[in-house]
């Protein structure tokens, strides 16, 4: 049991050294892709509510 925990944590070593981690500059960029695509989505659920919400109030009078 302890020989494959100890190849368990050989590997993850060894697939971590693999790892590409970005750069500054490729950090921000994706960071600013986030960023702008939450803003997007939020205005367009923002928008969809109030439309539904317009749409439910009126079948309800």
């Amino acid at each position: 049991m302890i020989e494959k925990i100890k190849g368990f944590f050989k590997e993850v070593k060894a697939e971590a050294k693999k790892v590409v981690y970005p750069n500054r500059d490729e950090l921000i960029g994706s960071t600013w892709v986030v960023i702008i695509t939450v803003l997007i989505v939020a205005v367009f659920l923002g928008i969809i509510d109030r439309g539904l919400s317009k749409v439910v109030s009126r079948l309800l009078r």
